[in-house]
């Protein structure tokens, strides 16, 4: 009896050190189908792609009306840091009187990861130290002194 119970003992105090090691995953932001992008077709109104696709992640007023959906797939083991698998971003283009005039579907592949969270862009200057930009500065014949 007491070798029936250690028999099936064993196997599961030895698996169950690999019960927080499988993969989860997560989707953040807004899932585009394509079936939801098929019904938005160039010449539709700005309501209805907000009836279709939503309320959008974020805006632009640069060169013409934009909305933006973004959504992102992460995968995370145990206690590692999360790996981006999938990004995308659907971008609607509008013309001035307010329809469709172009959409943009961008991947993961069309660019950077880019981290919101901090709101940190990395300039040429952080790759340098203080005395270095210093000399590099002194260097520079455009400062005319």
């Amino acid at each position: 009896m007491r070798l029936k119970a250690q028999a099936v003992l064993i196997p599961l105090l030895l698996a169950l050190p690999l019960g927080g090691c499988f993969t989860k995953t997560y989707t953040h932001g807004h899932v585009i189908t394509n079936s939801m992008l098929e019904q938005v077709q160039v010449g539709s109104s700005q309501e209805q792609v907000q009836l279709v696709l939503g309320s959008p992640s974020t805006t632009s007023n640069l060169n013409g009306q934009a909305y933006y959906y973004i959504s992102q797939t992460t995968e995370t083991t145990a206690f590692l840091a999360p790996d981006i698998v999938e990004q995308r971003v659907v971008a609607v283009y509008f013309d001035e009187e307010g329809y469709v005039r172009d959409i943009g579907n961008y991947g993961l592949q069309d660019g950077k990861v880019v981290d919101f969270i901090t709101r940190k862009t990395r300039t040429g200057g952080a790759d340098y130290g203080f005395l270095t930009q210093v000399l590099r500065g002194a260097a520079s014949p455009s400062l005319g002194l």
